[in-house]
């Protein structure tokens, strides 16, 4: 294959791994970190909002958002970036990486601050414009998902491609984690500053007018990381592989990468003709995409929906289970930037033992053991967790028990991200064309985001329908529904883009093999 291929594109498969690679990452993995803490830090501030907007007076407990409000909140970020993900993924493809990569990041930098700038004076119209602010932010984040993907499988070489792109989605522990801290620090100041009885003890002075400025301070302050970012972003030149495969123009893809590369390569016009008049022109809703592509892409939405099902609805209200446990105090017990405090204290341990780590421990062995294998394992383990966590839920809330529940539920998160949450962004920035690489990425983060409402929203009304246990043992069920649908995707571990696409196959050769599991072993089948 590799004699078939244009010489820019061998240069980047073959290439050592530099500088640029690790500029890359920094570059595409910020917009992830801001995506998660903007995501993430939305579910810290919730408790503090219902204090300040919806107390009832002479209520016995502090106020709350009512759970239509709640879910709208917590929610519409994911609409924005469900819409975001196919308006951009598609728009990446037509335009090229780099001119839409901009703009997703300005449009995050502007909606971060606007969602901390929410005005008016009655509650509905704060909520209001909180929401309008986060669908926007949400549409910006959406875009980031397929660019920063696509841009960093094109740049990678093909012996470490699965570690770098899951080291720009391993940005995101780093966002968590980041929410949890300016959470802590932020309310701490403040606590000091303005010290509060408890809710009990006095329920209009538990909350401080300036506890006001708390929440909006920490969703603002998502857009730094990003605005340190614009100009980098804009700095970085198209991908060679959109430039030459998409744009056809071979001439700038080899001047770019030359620069990038910081070796000479040649653009060779006449096996660029060739390359690009081999029958691949075929597009998305076509048949011979749902031929060679539409089992790949039934597989990576699918798991991809499956799994943030049950990441997002244990992320989102991992306060409600610290609650349920007796982790966190009753909230009339504490005041209301004692309750942030809490709230964040313990998201921030959850991070720091095992979102973080297992982030990471994909990036070290993606490109050993493979993704298929990672993705299959996580989807195991966190099925096996959620049940130990369903069955004898009972015995996990007696206070003895309290630290193994805890253990065990950042069990299920570690294998999360040393798992399907990480490979299931990984591969479908491999498998596809390079002219629909983008839109196919930002298809199946879109069924993604789909399942992460059905857990933001399902999720609320589920718990207080039918209680914690039952929702934990159908959220086991999803995973293992998850663990099924791997099956059709496809290991792309070692492989150069252009063998995983087929777009360097001839219009009439045999198509792409399916490719068949044993266990650790992927080997092709040749076809009959």
């Amino acid at each position: 294959m590799a004699k078939d291929q244009l010489q820019v594109l061998n240069a980047l498969d073959v290439a050592k791994t530099q500088w640029y690679h690790f500029t890359a990452i920094v570059i595409a993995g910020m917009g992830f970190f801001t995506d998660a803490y903007d995501l993430f830090c939305i579910s810290l501030v919730t408790k503090l909002l219902g204090r300040l907007y919806y107390q009832v007076e002479g209520s016995a407990d502090p106020g709350k958002l009512p759970s239509n409000v709640s879910a709208a909140v917590n929610g519409v970020a994911f609409c924005g970036t469900l819409s975001g993900q196919l308006f951009f993924g598609w728009l990446g493809d037509k335009l090229g990486r780099k001119r839409v990569y901009g703009m997703t990041l300005m449009l995050m930098v502007i909606c971060s601050i606007a969602s901390g700038l929410s005005f008016g004076k009655d509650p509905k119209t704060v909520m209001t414009t909180l929401c309008f602010f986060r669908f926007w932010l949400g549409f910006g984040i959406g875009g980031d998902y397929p660019l920063s993907a696509t841009i960093m499988s094109e740049y990678a070489n093909k012996r470490t491609r699965g570690a770098f792109i899951a080291a720009v989605f391993a940005m995101q522990g780093f966002g968590i984690l980041a929410g949890g801290m300016v959470a802590i620090i932020i309310s701490s100041a403040f606590k000091t500053k303005f010290p509060a009885p408890a809710y009990e003890v006095d329920a209009s002075a538990s909350v401080v007018p300036e506890a006001d400025y708390v929440w909006r301070l920490i969703v603002m302050f998502g857009a730094l990381p990003a605005l340190l970012t614009y100009y980098w972003r804009m700095k970085m030149p198209e991908t060679a592989r959109y430039t030459a495969l998409v744009a056809k123009n071979a001439k700038q893809a080899a001047a770019d990468m030359s620069k990038v590369l910081q070796v000479e390569v040649q653009a060779e016009p006449e096996k660029f003709d060739q390359t690009t008049k081999k029958g691949n022109d075929f597009g998305l809703f076509t048949k011979e995409f749902l031929r060679r592509h539409g089992l790949h892409l039934l597989g990576t939405a699918s798991t991809w929906f499956l799994l943030d099902i049950a990441f997002y609805s244990q992320n989102l209200f991992q306060k409600d289970i610290f609650s349920a446990i007796g982790w966190i105090p009753k909230a009339k017990t504490m005041s209301a930037l004692e309750e942030v405090f809490r709230i964040a204290r313990a998201q921030t341990l959850i991070a720091l033992c095992s979102t973080v780590p297992g982030y990471w421990f994909t990036v070290a062995f993606i490109d050993k053991v493979g993704r298929f294998a990672i993705q299959l394992m996580g989807f195991f383990f966190m099925t096996v967790f959620m049940f130990a966590l369903a069955i004898p839920y009972h015995h996990w809330t007696l206070s003895a028990n309290r630290i193994g529940f805890v253990v065990m539920y950042s069990l299920t998160f570690f294998f999360a991200n040393f798992g399907p949450n990480a490979t299931t962004f990984v591969v479908p920035a491999e498998i596809f064309p390079a002219r629909l690489r983008s839109t196919c990425h930002g298809i199946s983060a879109a069924a993604g985001k789909a399942g992460a409402m059905v857990g933001a929203f399902g999720f609320q009304y589920a718990e207080q329908g039918f209680g914690v246990r039952n929702t934990l043992i159908v959220l086991g069920v999803v995973n293992f529904f998850g663990m099924v649908f791997t099956f059709l995707v496809p290991e792309s571990k070692g492989k150069s883009l252009e063998d995983l696409s087929g777009e360097g196959k001839e219009e009439n050769a045999t198509p792409a093999a399916p490719i068949q599991h044993l266990g650790n072993d992927t080997r092709t089948v040749p076809e009959v």
